[in-house]
C-alpha cells in the first residue's frame, strides 16, 4: 500500500485544492499522521481509509489502487448518496450530464 496510497491521496488533495491539514481535521486525525500516510511511512487503518475516501469524494478501492471497472449499481449509488450533500450545484449538474450521456 504505502507510497502508492500516499500518491493517490496527494493527487486528490491537489485536484480538490485541499491541504493535508484540512483533510486530517475533516477525518479526525493529526496532521502528523496524515503526513506519514502520504509519505508512506505509516499505513492507515481501514476506518481511516474509509473516512479519507468519503472526505475526498472517492472510494476506498480507488485510494487502495483496487481496479474495479465494473462498479455495481449499489456501490455507485452509495458513493453518490454519501457525497451529495457536499457537492456544489456545478458538480451536481455535471453528474446529471454524465448520467444522461450529455458529456
Amino acid at each position: 500500500m504505502g507510497k502508492a496510497l500516499g500518491k493517490r491521496i496527494s493527487e486528490m488533495l491537489q485536484e480538490q485544492g485541499i491541504q493535508q491539514k484540512e483533510l486530517a481535521e475533516r477525518i479526525g486525525i493529526t496532521e502528523t499522521a496524515m503526513s506519514r500516510y502520504i509519505n508512506g511511512t505509516r499505513e492507515p487503518k481501514p476506518d481511516v481509509i474509509a473516512n479519507m475516501a468519503t472526505a475526498l469524494h472517492t472510494t476506498s478501492d480507488y485510494l487502495l489502487g483496487i481496479k474495479n471497472d465494473d462498479l455495481e449499481y449499489h456501490q455507485v449509488r452509495r458513493m453518490i448518496a454519501r457525497n451529495a450533500s457536499s457537492m456544489t450545484k456545478e458538480e451536481k449538474m455535471a453528474l446529471i450530464s454524465v448520467l444522461f450521456g450529455e458529456e
